[in-house]
Formats: structure tokens, C-alpha cells, sequence
């Protein structure tokens, strides 16, 4: 389907996109999600399972697929009304009652993106900022470049910086009792 840089989209419209359509909407403007690499797929891969494993037995879900996230979206608001769909790397619900059918509906408790060489700035300013007006309460940006994360947590409505780690670290999440991410698992040192 076209797209039209000038119309405003809402979950209606990306209901009605097929799968060749891989789009994000901010705000109603579509972004196009490309192919990610596959080093970012290892990635995802690598971190996914550390999440997974931690969220075994434990009252949260964790996706490393896309998944529809409507950060903005509350009860009773209908599909024509919501105009922001983002589809993180990996997403972290603790609030079970957010998911539905389609995703997540509501600010999720953690968000990692994987940067690609199109998305740095999409993730580095878009995304940092969505996420915090949203209420998502931990960001994670990983740089496969540089083999860093920044993490970010929610402070009084502000990201504030929480950690950095590069390969051989271990990163303890925030918004998670006990959890801890080892680096030497994602990155080769």
C-alpha cells in the first residue's frame, strides 16, 4: 500500500496493511521498518534468551518479535483515535492486563531498541523521546558498532541515565528484581 507523507494514519490503517507493510506510526506519520542485519538479529537473540530465562515463573511477558506497542493508547480508545504503533526490539510487560490481541496498549515497563545504520537517530531521539512522554519506565539503546548499551531510566517524567556497559560487563535491570544481563553473552570481546 502507498503511503502518503501528508495523510495522518492511525491503528485503523495499520490494521488494514498487509505484511509486506512493515511500518511504524508516530504521531500518524509511517516509518518504514527495513530488514534489520543480522548481527542485529543476534543480538536480539543473544539479550531475548537473558530476558526470557530471568522472566520464567515471574509475572511478566517478554517479546523479541515485533510486537504492536501503542504507548499512548487507554482504555475505551478506538482504532481511528490511535495514531502512535512502535514495535521494539524487545518489549518487557509486567502489567499483564496491557496486553491484548493486537500487543501492548500502554507504556510498557522496559524497551530495548538495536540500533541499525538507518535507526540511530530514529532510536537516539524519536524513540528516546516517545518512550519518555509514554511513561516507559527503562530504555535501552544497544550500539552493535561500538558494543555498548546505554540504559536509561524514567525520573520524574525524564530519562535520566542509568548505566553503560560494553562487552564483559554485566548491566543489573532496573525495572526488574535481580535481574542481570551479561554483555559477554551479547558481544564478542
Amino acid at each position: 500500500m502507498p503511503l502518503h507523507p501528508e495523510s495522518h494514519y492511525t491503528l485503523t490503517d495499520a490494521l488494514a496493511w498487509g505484511e509486506q507493510d512493515h511500518n511504524e506510526l508516530i504521531y500518524g506519520i509511517p516509518f518504514d521498518l527495513k530488514i534489520p542485519l543480522r548481527i542485529h538479529q543476534e543480538i536480539r537473540g543473544s539479550l531475548g534468551i537473558q530476558f526470557y530465562n530471568y522472566a520464567e515463573g515471574k509475572a511478566c511477558e517478554v517479546y523479541c518479535v515485533p510486537l504492536a506497542v501503542r504507548p499512548f493508547e487507554r482504555d475505551g480508545d478506538r482504532p481511528e483515535n490511535v495514531d502512535t504503533l512502535v514495535e521494539p526490539d524487545i518489549t518487557v510487560v509486567c502489567d499483564l492486563s496491557k496486553l491484548d490481541d493486537i500487543g501492548c496498549r500502554g507504556a510498557p515497563d522496559l524497551v530495548v531498541e538495536i540500533l541499525s545504520p538507518w535507526t540511530h537517530r530514529h532510536d537516539r531521539f524519536t524513540k528516546f523521546n516517545l518512550y519518555q512522554k509514554a511513561g516507559v519506565r527503562e530504555y535501552w539503546i544497544v550500539d552493535p558498532d561500538n558494543k555498548c548499551v546505554q540504559v536509561f531510566v524514567l525520573t520524574d517524567g525524564y530519562y535520566k541515565a542509568a548505566d553503560f556497559g560494553e562487552a564483559g560487563d554485566k548491566l543489573s535491570v532496573n525495572v526488574l528484581d535481580d535481574c542481570v544481563i551479561n554483555l559477554s553473552r551479547v558481544f564478542s570481546e
